[in-house]
């Protein structure tokens, strides 16, 4: 019986996961285009500005024609792109968020899942935008494998704190919990030697707005769809 009830617990996430990770990563996209993509091409034009700007002399710092043949169209080819892409990854994150929604107790549905979608939103993009906030092209940026290092650091750190701050009932557990927390920004994320971007201060403002609602909305929209399909599909 055991053995039946947790095969049909898992058959229950990847359905559940798959049909809430397709709507919130289509919901995602929409938002996307409304308000990402638009600060996301302002950027863009100037650093191809920027790009066109250096001179001859230094043909390894130029944009050079197969690396834009490379590039989506904007429009259309861009989005299905991106479409695909944000389904892909909602449905990763909807398993992980379905695992850890069922092994955490209580009574999965769209309530708590918002919950456990707002936790989500803490873990994977909080945390780490403290310490490295959404870029624009175009931004100095420190090596790729050191953001990456701390980017998973900081959301190890930060699942595992606030697991000890909502589960522990241990004074101490919970201080090492808020420990976790702070030691990732202790740290502190890496950065370039010089800091600037070539896109103008208030593009990158509503860049990085846009993804802070963007992504607010996607996480909340995940984890409640979630916790529906869970409980509709039981």
């Amino acid at each position: 019986m055991t053995g039946m009830f947790n095969l049909a617990v898992f058959t229950r996430i990847i359905a559940a996961a798959a049909l809430a990770g397709v709507l919130a990563g289509m919901l995602l996209t929409a938002v996307q285009q409304i308000r990402v993509v638009p600060a996301l091409l302002q950027a863009e034009v100037h650093e191809k500005a920027a790009a066109a700007a250096i001179p001859s002399a230094h043909p390894e710092r130029s944009i050079g024609h197969d690396q834009e043949a490379r590039e989506p169209t904007n429009g259309m080819e861009r989005a299905m792109l991106s479409g695909v892409s944000n389904v892909v990854l909602a449905v990763g994150f909807a398993l992980l968020l379905g695992a850890t929604m069922v092994l955490g107790g209580g009574r999965p549905g769209w309530r708590s899942g918002l919950l456990w979608g707002l936790a989500g939103y803490a873990v994977f993009f909080v945390g780490p935008s403290l310490g490295l906030p959404p870029e624009v092209p175009g931004t100095e940026a420190a090596r790729l494998i050191d953001r990456q290092i701390w980017w998973l650091m900081t959301v190890l750190f930060t699942a595992a704190g606030l697991a000890l701050l909502v589960y522990a009932r241990i004074g101490a557990a919970r201080l090492a919990g808020v420990i976790l927390l702070v030691v990732p920004h202790l740290i502190g994320a890496p950065q370039a030697q010089f800091h600037g971007s070539t896109a103008p201060v208030e593009v990158v403002e509503a860049f990085v707005h846009a993804t802070v609602i963007a992504n607010f909305v996607f996480w909340l929209s995940l984890g409640a769809l979630l916790g529906f399909f869970y409980r509709k599909l039981a």
